[in-house]
């Protein structure tokens, strides 16, 4: 019986979180596929015209994959950071926590309803991409265990900045000064190896450089990294950080006032 209503709870939770992005869809969908759309006319067709190939491929082909997984990463991470945010502020939260269901299906409500809207922001941009280059695939398994667990990940790290977060200009912070830079220096319009020895070295400690080159991977059968090691991070990273903001609701941290 128990089960059954916690399953309840969690269509409850992600119909609520959908239902969200989708009613202002102008919004949430929209702006992101402009935004790439402008990425693909600048970088991929008048400078990459002049820089030509990146490890083998035309540019174009070589940067689409990244500006995908570039689209989902934001997407995600906005979804639940300022959703739960706004649930924190109005109080509706508090309904949540004394509702007879247990944490994990909330944190699972609020990362289904993250990963709904990356992925389908990234479908988008894909569909977008079509008109800019030839698309292949040479691992589609790769390419959806990848967007997924990299969806999943941006969705719980946008929920502990909900948590964390006392105003709404602070779940801006962590997206301006942290992700928009490790998002750039990921190997979205670069190869690592052009790097120097140094810089390649800082670069492995950058988690969005495997999401990306183990999604490009997918695309185009090329990374910079070991495959199964990086898709091992990504597990770990999830594991981690749903550990994290299960430990953070259960203690009430960023939710008591």
């Amino acid at each position: 019986m128990s089960m059954a209503r916690n399953i309840i709870a969690l269509k409850s939770i992600l119909y609520k979180e959908t239902h969200r992005f989708m009613r202002i869809w102008v919004q949430t969908l929209v702006p992101p596929a402009i935004t790439i759309s402008l990425y693909f006319v600048v970088f991929g067709q008048l400078i990459g015209a002049r820089i030509g190939e990146m490890a083998g491929y035309d540019y174009m082909s070589f940067i689409v994959p990244g500006l995908i997984m570039m689209s989902v990463i934001t997407s995600s991470y906005a979804n639940v950071s300022s959703s739960f945010y706004s649930a924190k502020w109005q109080r509706n939260f508090e309904e949540m926590l004394v509702a007879p269901v247990p944490n994990w299906v909330i944190v699972a409500g609020y990362i289904g309803g993250g990963m709904a809207r990356g992925i389908l922001v990234g479908l988008i941009v894909t569909f977008i991409a079509l008109f800019f280059t030839n698309l292949q695939i040479h691992s589609f398994p790769i390419i959806i265990i990848t967007v997924s667990l990299t969806a999943a990940i941006f969705s719980l790290g946008g929920l502990i900045n909900g948590i964390f977060a006392k105003t709404f200009d602070d779940i801006t912070i962590v997206p301006t000064f942290v992700l928009t830079p490790l998002t750039y220096l990921g190997g979205i319009f670069y190869s690592i190896e052009l790097l120097p020895d140094f810089w390649q070295s800082v670069s492995q400690f950058n988690p969005i450089v495997y999401m990306v080159n183990v999604f490009r991977y997918g695309f185009l059968g090329i990374s910079d990294v070991n495959i199964w090691s990086a898709l091992g991070l990504l597990v770990l990273l999830i594991v981690t950080l749903f550990a994290t903001a299960m430990t953070l609701i259960t203690k009430g941290i960023g939710l008591r006032s």
